[in-house]
């Protein structure tokens, strides 16, 4: 290899900094085997079975038959935000204007905007372990420091103000909430959620609450902590239709929080991806603006899921599981099967658990554990009872 050659391969320390989506390489591979012909049980992907309901998508084509294909503005249509701000407000009583909101390409863009504009080197960010997967790589992205927080297993992994109190330093800078919790669908109390959110405000620190499974709740009512309105200033709300409507592929997410911060966002955004889809606009709005049984059909169903994988993610020998309180993941802990059969990690069995038994899992060093492979369950139930029987028979082969 070339002198020259070297130099150009030489990449940028902040893109050497963070890792592949341990999600979407579980996506890769099982593609890969799908495409040789063998027949894969998708426990990986993180998006609902349900398709999208039929108002939403008339509403796509609608806009597509009336030319409504140009650009927007780099924060969503003045239709879009206020819809956003409805929607927020009937459902959690929230108070916020049109310029305290800015939709984006997914759920994703909002969070990976929203920590690019607080976070600077050295900036200290508590998270909850488990976390999802990109929490921790957008941190250092931008140069921040992750303050890990220790959730109990035996608890639920439920967190809780306390916990979250003892971690604050001078250096703070951010507190990333996620309730309902991908990937341990653990729910905060919406009295340690407030706890949070007022010492955050009374020592100058950020909240960012991803609040992408806000609506699969499972423990009562539903609560956001944009309903905290004396808190506002400081707290950054970020939201995403994908899975409230089973609109992963559409890529529309958003994000609430003051004008300074959402402005930022937004001048990031103008750099970088622009406005979200025109037409995935005007589906978004058909969405939040129209009817809402939709959504609560599709928690119901959930949980019906969430109790029969947890039944039977049990009922295996040598595998335990909490029952997940929210969101569409169970989080089950394999680690009596380590030190088995060449078995030394959580990665170990999730790839042998694709290659040989043909099933897709995500492992849990991509969330922060060692122990625990993450297993979605939306999906119907016969396909349940498919990847559950190959677990089974694998688990028992080790």
């Amino acid at each position: 290899m070339t002198t020259a050659t070297s130099q150009a391969l030489k990449l940028t320390d902040r893109i050497n900094r963070i890792e592949p989506s341990a999600t979407m390489a579980v996506v890769a591979e099982a593609d890969k085997l799908r495409a040789q012909g063998i027949d894969v049980v998708d426990f990986g992907a993180g998006e609902p079975h349900f398709a999208t309901p039929q108002h939403i998508k008339d509403a796509a084509i609608a806009a597509i038959q009336g030319n409504f294909t140009k650009y927007t503005a780099v924060a969503g249509t003045a239709e879009l935000r206020d819809a956003i701000v409805h929607r927020h407000a009937a459902d959690f009583d929230s108070d916020y204007r049109r310029e305290e909101v800015i939709a984006s390409t997914g759920g994703k863009n909002a969070l990976f905007n929203a920590i690019q504009v607080l976070v600077d080197h050295g900036d200290e960010v508590i998270l909850p372990v488990p976390y999802w997967v990109s929490f921790k790589d957008i941190v250092r992205y931008a140069g921040g420091e992750c303050v890990l927080l220790q959730s109990d297993e035996e608890q639920g992994f439920r967190v809780t103000a306390e916990m979250v109190a003892r971690l604050v330093t001078p250096r703070t800078k951010v507190i990333i909430l996620n309730s309902p919790s991908n990937p341990s669908g653990a729910v905060m109390s919406a009295a340690d959620l407030r706890e949070v959110v007022r010492v955050a405000h009374e020592r100058g620190i950020w909240v960012l609450s991803d609040e992408c499974y806000v609506y699969l709740n499972y423990t009562g009512k539903n609560f956001s902590v944009g309903s905290l309105r004396e808190f506002k200033e400081r707290i950054v709300v970020l939201g995403s239709l994908s899975k409230t409507y089973a609109m992963t592929g559409w890529r529309l997410g958003y994000a609430l929080g003051p004008v300074p911060v959402v402005s930022a966002m937004s001048k990031l955004q103008s750099q970088s991806t622009s406005n979200p889809t025109s037409i995935v606009q005007k589906a978004a709005v058909a969405a939040l603006n129209g009817p809402q049984e939709c959504v609560e059909q599709m928690r119901r169903e959930y949980i019906q899921l969430r109790d029969y994988v947890v039944k039977g993610l049990r009922s295996i020998p040598g595998v335990t599981c909490t029952l997940p309180e929210g969101a569409f993941y169970a989080y089950p802990n394999i680690s009596a099967f380590l030190g088995r059969g060449g078995v030394k990690s959580a990665s170990d069995v999730a790839g042998r658990l694709l290659r040989e038994a043909h099933v897709a899992t995500v492992p849990g060093e991509g969330f922060g554990t060692g122990e625990h492979i993450r297993v979605s369950y939306a999906t119907s139930k016969a396909e349940l009872d498919r990847g559950l029987e190959r677990m089974r028979k694998f688990f028992a082969a080790l």
